[in-house]
C-alpha cells in the first residue's frame, strides 16, 4: 500500500455514514465557574468539509476549538449546555487523548512544537495513539514529507531553532501522522507572512481534497479564511451572529465592511470615520 494510500484509507468512511462528521448544539462554557465564554454556540462539519470560525480576537474561536478537544479542563472551563457529536458519537466524557484515536486532533494556537525535539521527533509524536505497526507509521511519515518538502530539508533541524512556517507546517504534519479524519485548527495564519499562510492554506485544501481531511479552522485573517472555506460561522463575544457559505459571506456587506476592510466603494480606511458609522445589522 503506498503512503498516499495509507491515510486515504483510513478517512474513507462506509457509504452510509452520516453526511455530518461534527455537530455542535447549543453549548455554553464557563472558566472559573463565573465567566461565561460561550453562550449558546451551535455549529455542523460536513463530512470531508472546510469550515471557518471567524472574528476578532476574544470572540471565542480558540475556546470552541478547546471545547470540542476537550482541552477546557486544563484551563478550569467546563461546558455547562449542550452536547457535541463527533461521528454520532456524544464526546464531551470522552479524554483528548481518547478522541484523537476516534480521529479528531487539535493544531493548537502558536504551533507548540517540542523545540528540543528535531522536527522528525516532532512529527513521530504524533503517531503515539497508534498501534498498526512501524511501516504504517514510516509510511505516513513519508506521505507527510511528501505535502511538506520543507520539513524533509529540516528533519533532523531542531524545531525551536526553524521558522514559523516551518513550525506550523510541523504542528499539521504532527497532526497527520495521527490518521485525522477531523483537524481543528487554531490561527494558522499567526505570526506568517503572507505568502507562508497562502502557502499553508493551499496545502490544507490539499490534505481537504486528496485525503477527505476535514477541517474546523479558527482564524482571525477573514480574508483568506473565507477564500478556502466552505462554510463560515462569525463570532462575537461567544455568540454565532452570522454564518453561511464562504462564497456568500464574502459578499456579505456588513463581512466586507467590518471584517475585509471593504465595502460598497472599495477599501476604506477606518480612521476615516464618517465612513465607518454604520452599525452591524446583527447588533440592531
Amino acid at each position: 500500500m503506498s503512503a498516499t494510500e495509507s491515510i486515504a484509507e483510513s478517512v474513507a468512511e462506509a457509504p452510509d455514514a452520516a453526511e455530518t462528521i461534527l455537530e455542535v448544539n447549543n453549548i455554553e462554557v464557563i472558566y472559573d465557574h463565573v465567566i461565561l465564554v460561550l453562550k449558546g454556540v451551535s455549529l455542523t462539519v460536513p463530512r470531508g468539509g472546510i469550515v471557518a470560525i471567524l472574528g476578532a480576537n476574544g470572540a471565542g474561536k480558540t475556546t470552541t476549538l478547546k471545547t470540542i478537544s476537550n482541552l477546557l479542563k486544563a484551563e478550569r472551563g467546563e461546558v455547562t449546555k449542550g452536547n457535541i457529536r463527533f461521528k454520532g458519537e456524544q464526546i464531551q466524557a470522552l479524554s483528548p487523548n481518547d478522541l484523537v484515536r476516534r480521529g479528531c486532533i487539535q493544531v493548537m494556537e502558536g504551533r507548540h512544537c517540542f523545540g528540543h525535539l528535531t522536527i522528525e521527533e516532532n512529527l513521530l509524536t504524533g503517531a503515539f495513539t497508534r498501534k498498526d505497526g512501524a511501516k504504517a507509521i514510516a509510511d505516513d511519515l513519508e506521505l507527510v514529507y511528501t505535502y511538506f518538502p520543507r520539513l524533509r530539508d529540516r528533519k533532523a533541524s531542531q524545531a525551536g531553532y526553524t521558522s514559523g512556517g516551518e513550525q506550523q507546517m510541523c504542528a499539521i504534519g504532527r497532526a497527520l501522522m495521527s490518521r485525522p479524519k477531523m483537524i481543528l485548527l487554531d490561527e494558522p495564519s499567526m505570526g506568517l507572512a503572507p505568502q507562508l499562510v497562502e502557502e499553508i492554506f493551499e496545502i490544507v485544501q490539499q490534505l481537504n481534497r486528496q485525503e477527505g481531511v476535514s477541517f474546523l479552522l479558527a482564524e482571525q485573517n477573514t480574508n483568506i479564511a473565507l477564500r478556502y472555506a466552505t462554510y463560515g460561522y462569525i463570532l462575537e463575544s461567544g455568540r454565532v451572529v452570522l454564518d453561511g457559505e464562504g462564497k456568500a459571506l464574502r459578499e456579505n456587506e456588513d463581512v466586507k465592511e467590518f471584517y475585509l476592510g471593504t465595502g460598497g466603494e472599495g477599501r476604506r480606511s477606518f480612521r476615516n470615520v464618517k465612513h465607518y458609522k454604520r452599525r452591524k445589522r446583527w447588533l440592531a
